[in-house]
């Protein structure tokens, strides 16, 4: 037994670290294309292709609780909640591939299909993923060491965000060559690759050391029952749930502001005077920039048709850049002001910026990219707290109840991260199928208005409501240290 609040070396935290990175590989590809994928690759329509979306996620939002609860059960000599990490990543990285390959022309089959797929990468990612995340409860119980973990690991999830947001779509053209399915095929295997490594190294490198003081046996009814009574779980609930409807939402629209609203002559300049080469100049060709930037599909090729998505790709990979950035900032600011207060003050900026991106007119390009820099920068504190005040609830209701509930109440958690990116994708392809989008051509101006809504005013309102509950969570930085020293003392003499 060990009250858990040593520190922890670099390389485990960095081992840990790489299973988010994985994650994220998974998670973002998700957000950010398997709409625009199910639409524009499968042929799916818009709305069906939200509720393939919100069928698949609604599930996984149920079974994270389950998973829980399986992994609170789970008695191995690694621990609860590590080995679920190595045992799944091998089915995770197959059924990646899975998901994201055509398998015909037929209507029918391919609905049957996609949904199949979905239903299972999300099974297995919240088996992968709850235990994951319940690991940061149990490898120290230093509040301060757990924010740090959790900048460790959320530095990791904005790389792999960084390369599936910048590398993703050229690397589609790239592999692709003219076919779209091949290329989803081919890079969504490469992630499923470093994925199956990363999950490897997490196992490896990370060790459990909470354990519950109380060993009585605890129901099922008994674990879920007593949540409700816990406020700060209930606030915790509310801001996932909100947050991740947004993002969801937000993140998986943007894709179409790219291909349909913004300029595609004023990006080509923008894109050239950001020094990437074009091509059709024969500027730089064989120089080792125009190389390294070509391995990746970021040449704008001599047709210019792959502007947008060049496009894209940089403005996800300058905004990841400044992501991390901020995330760096993140622990030294949690110490200073408290975990709440940082929280508080980034999704309030956060909701301004994002609203602001209604005002931003299709051929200001500058002005595009400013504007997510701001919002990442804002944003960017409260993506490793978020976490770590996870593990701060945890606390809370073992100090209150004298049971340590860590699986249930990251699976409650999760279920609300899970519901949210339900919500987030059914709504926006049944909000682009109510403003009257079709793909593959030029869109009227009501469905372009219904593209920038679903990409500011739709998110920020539910942004407001992340605000709005966070007043009311009520672990701010006194009580999170008397949480810790009073847990510590408990674990001591148990």
């Amino acid at each position: 037994m060990t009250n858990g609040t040593q520190k922890l070396s670099v390389l485990e935290k960095a081992g840990y670290s790489l299973g988010d990175g994985a994650a994220n590989l998974v998670y973002m590809t998700v957000i950010l294309f398997q709409l625009n994928f199910y639409t524009d690759t499968m042929g799916i329509v818009a709305g069906i292709a939200g509720t393939l979306l919100l069928v698949g996620r609604f599930w996984d939002a149920f079974f994270d609780p389950m998973m829980g609860v399986i992994a609170d059960r789970t008695n191995t000599r690694w621990g609860r909640f590590r080995p679920w990490v190595l045992w799944t990543a091998l089915p995770f990285a197959v059924v990646m591939v899975l998901a994201y390959t055509v398998p015909g022309s037929r209507y029918g089959p391919t609905l049957i299909y996609a949904a199949v797929t979905n239903i299972l990468l999300m099974t297995l990612y919240s088996a992968n993923n709850t235990p994951y995340s319940a690991m940061t409860a149990v490898m120290t119980g230093d509040v301060n060491e757990r924010t740090s973990i959790s900048s460790y690991r959320f530095v990791a999830a904005l790389i792999a965000q960084l390369m599936v947001g910048g590398f993703t779509l050229p690397l589609v053209a790239k592999f692709g060559q003219g076919n779209t399915a091949k290329g989803w095929q081919m890079t969504i295997g490469l992630w499923a690759l470093i994925c199956l490594v990363c999950f490897v190294i997490t196992f490896l490198s990370t060790r459990e050391r909470i354990k519950p003081v109380a060993q009585e046996k605890v129901s099922i009814r008994q674990s879920f029952g007593t949540l409700g009574k816990i406020g700060p779980w209930v606030a915790m609930f509310i801001v996932t749930l909100a947050h991740f409807t947004a993002n969801s939402m937000r993140d998986g629209t943007v894709i179409y502001f790219f291909q349909y609203y913004v300029n595609k002559d004023r990006l080509f300049d923008f894109l050239r005077g950001a020094g990437l080469p074009y091509a059709a100049s024969g500027a730089g060709a064989g120089g080792w920039w125009f190389s390294l930037l070509n391995a990746f599909g970021l040449v704008i090729n001599a047709t210019k048709s792959n502007v947008s998505s060049v496009g894209f790709s940089l403005w996800n990979i300058s905004g990841q850049v400044v992501l991390v950035i901020g995330v760096l900032f993140s622990t030294y600011l949690s110490i200073k002001f408290g975990k709440k207060a940082v929280a508080l003050t980034g999704f309030a900026l956060t909701t301004i910026l994002m609203a602001g991106f209604i005002f931003l007119p299709p051929d200001n390009i500058r002005a595009i990219f400013v504007m997510i820099w701001l919002r990442s920068l804002g944003y960017a504190p409260t993506i490793p707290l978020l976490w770590a005040m996870f593990a701060d609830v945890v606390d809370y209701a073992e100090w209150k109840t004298g049971r340590r509930t860590t699986g249930v109440i990251y699976a409650t958690v999760l279920f609300a991260l899970k519901l949210g990116l339900s919500l987030g994708g059914f709504l926006a392809g049944w909000l682009l199928t109510g403003y009257g989008y079709h793909p593959h051509v030029a869109q009227t101006e009501h469905a372009l208005l219904g593209i920038r809504l679903t990409i500011s005013i739709y998110p920020a309102i539910l942004y407001s409501i992340v605000v709005a509950a966070l007043c009311f969570y009520p672990i701010g930085k006194k009580l999170n240290l008397q949480i810790q020293d009073e847990l510590t003392e408990r674990r001591k003499g148990a």
